[in-house]
């Protein structure tokens, strides 16, 4: 049996970040390797950002979504039946930043699913500057990934103090009972360890964590129509312009909507760097020339709005 590892978290958590953590610690310990993508929309940024795991060994491999549940979800078992092929010892899904786990495990117990994988892992990445103020549908989709996870692991905690993780998991603990999941935060559960800092030791206790199944209430009509994505093809601006518009953006009550601001992005003089920002957190890093594409990720947001600080989308 293949195991499969869901990676999971809410928009801007770090997934991503840590899954190259995650996939260097596997394969460097024999795992033969597959990653799929399984974004939100017609574009993918992830896929690009772990390109160079493909030079250890890693099969990469991109689902789209953005087109409603049940395509979405048939693609994903397709691609699964024809991994399942290729023999790989274990595969990770990144699914979008609004994902409900629910759709994995029924994915689990379909067949031939269910005659060629196991579940490996369900690990939920949390930034502890998460935006605090969710809807009911975030907020659900939020509470949807942590409870279930064998392991949650905090992000940029190097940048946090104690009363912040602390209150980070307070407000965990609020957003799960508030649709009746009882699970507590405990020490084994939570990884709040630098990421640069992780050893050996410590991949070994977040390879072997498994899942937590607990009883939760469930939204009706859990759709990913609630949430839209906008994007800029090629797109050019020089760093500190683009990051003004995004705190602008933030800042404006008619954009309050607005979870996050990604891509790769080019500068007027031809260099190429990455961009992640949301509300409470930016990030940027210069990257190898590709493509560049920006991404708006929300809900409820208005095309009209955005264009006015961004210029007209593509898509």
């Amino acid at each position: 049996m293949i195991k499969l590892d869901l990676i999971t978290g809410f928009l801007g958590s770090g997934k991503t970040t840590f899954l190259r953590y995650y996939a260097k610690y596997l394969i460097e310990n024999g795992e033969k390797l597959c990653i799929i993508e399984n974004d939100f929309g017609a574009i993918n940024v992830d896929l690009v950002l772990i390109k160079d795991l493909e030079n250890l060994g890693c099969n990469l491999e991109m689902v789209v979504g953005g087109d409603g549940a049940v395509a979405h979800k048939r693609r994903l078992k397709t691609k699964l039946i024809s991994m399942a092929m290729l023999g790989f010892t274990r595969v990770i899904i990144e699914p979008s930043g609004i994902y409900d786990v629910d759709e994995f495990f029924d994915l689990l117990y379909e067949e031939p699913i269910d005659s060629r994988y196991e579940v490996g892992n369900v690990i939920a990445i949390v930034n502890p500057k998460f935006e605090k103020k969710l809807s009911e549908m975030s907020s659900y989709l939020f509470m949807s990934e942590i409870a279930q996870a064998g392991a949650v692991v905090l992000s940029r905690t190097q940048e946090c103090n104690e009363n912040e993780i602390q209150n980070a998991t307070d407000q965990m603990s609020s957003i799960m009972e508030k649709f009746g999941c009882n699970r507590k935060f405990s020490e084994k559960l939570l990884v709040t360890k630098d990421w640069e800092c992780l050893d050996k030791s410590d991949y070994a206790k977040i390879v072997k964590c498994g899942v937590n199944r607990c009883d939760h209430i469930k939204l009706p009509d859990v759709d990913g129509d609630t949430y839209q994505t906008f994007f800029y093809f090629d797109f050019k601006m020089n760093k500190d312009k683009l990051l003004k518009l995004t705190r602008d953006i933030f800042a404006d009550p008619d954009c309050k909507g607005v979870h996050r601001i990604k891509g790769i992005v080019q500068t007027d003089a031809g260099e190429f760097y990455e961009l992640n920002t949301t509300r409470n957190d930016v990030m940027t890093e210069r990257v190898g020339e590709t493509r560049a594409v920006l991404i708006v990720i929300g809900e409820g947001i208005s095309k009209e709005k955005i264009a006015g600080y961004l210029g007209e989308p593509t898509l």
